[in-house]
């Protein structure tokens, strides 16, 4: 179970993704029926920590308290300074001990000079993809992604996407019910599909995102009807194929995958705060039957609708 978390600051740290940890860890939303984390701010050597623009901040403890935790988070830094050996030392053992451990956009190189992504697959910002894998020709990199869980090693890319990977962690362990109430506190989507390609091509006109827009709210509230391509295209007044290659361009992935990933989020709603058959799970959902339901679970998730239930079903808490 996450219940304690351990933020490392860096020399170097970029203040914006630090508090992309702080924001998502650092909050006590128990009375939203959200979740609350026993926090810390630590540092190999206590003091004055400079951050990469320029001014510094004061972080008291060092690094006892993160070899007890659930995850020790690594954010944005400075690329070209070394790693603190004591650093080495606690990745390692949070990794070695079965603890998660989280990277935000250039923390990867932390934790690629500790040796904990040799033959992992990983991503960070695209900016520095090319370089992470030029000098840790080990590891899998991944540019195309906003964020990569390989056992218990999380990576993310740049900025917006360590949210996503906080989210994601949140959601792994406490249910989608609980990241729902973080993401709603962040006013942010609770799961985001597509990956960086959307950020590193040309930007799409603010037209098409209004029209999208339109079509995806009706998409949502009708989940349970079967919708094809063309009457979606005909909602938006597109063809099919324009339809489908700019939705894909827009929102990172083709209509089918939104649309079950969608259902899926529906699904593991249901099974937290209803009593619903699975049958009926699957109906509301989009989903039509229990088999195909627990195809997509087990195909996402790694689990069954019914031991979703069990792991997180609120009635059951």
């Amino acid at each position: 179970m996450l219940r304690r978390v351990a933020l490392l600051a860096v020399p170097g740290v970029a203040p914006f993704e630090f508090g992309v940890v702080c924001e998502a860890f650092g909050i006590d939303r128990s009375e939203m029926g959200g979740p609350s984390f026993d926090f810390s701010i630590v540092t190999a050597e206590p003091g004055p920590v400079p951050t990469s623009l320029g001014y510094d901040m004061m972080i008291q403890a060092g690094l006892e308290s993160a070899y007890a935790a659930d995850l020790i988070a690594v954010p944005a830094h400075r690329i070209d300074d070394d790693v603190h050996p004591q650093v080495v030392d606690v990745l390692r053992d949070a990794v070695e001990r079965g603890a998660w451990v989280l990277s935000v956009c250039s923390g990867a190189f932390t934790l690629a000079k500790a040796g904990l992504l040799d033959g992992r697959r990983a991503t960070t910002h695209w900016m520095h993809a090319a370089r992470l894998a030029t000098e840790f020709p080990t590891i899998e990199v991944d540019p195309d992604v906003l964020f990569v869980e390989d056992g218990n090693v999380v990576t993310s890319a740049g900025t917006a996407a360590g949210i996503d990977a906080c989210l994601h962690l949140i959601r792994k362990e406490l249910g989608a019910a609980s990241a729902n109430v973080v993401a709603r506190r962040m006013v942010v989507p609770p799961q985001r599909d597509g990956g960086q390609s959307q950020y590193i091509a040309n930007p799409i006109p603010a037209q098409q995102t209004d029209s999208f827009a339109a079509v995806t709210d009706w998409m949502l509230k009708n989940l349970d009807q079967d919708l094809t391509v063309d009457q979606l295209a005909k909602r938006a007044i597109m063809s099919p194929r324009t339809f489908a290659r700019r939705f894909k361009a827009e929102l990172g992935a083709t209509p089918g995958a939104w649309l079950n990933r969608q259902r899926l989020l529906r699904a593991q709603e249901l099974l937290e705060q209803s009593d619903l058959p699975l049958d009926a799970v699957a109906a509301e959902s989009g989903f039509g039957t229990a088999a195909v339901m627990r195809h997509h679970f087990a195909r996402t998730l790694a689990t069954t609708p019914a031991a979703y239930r069990r792991t997180f079903c609120v009635q059951s808490a």
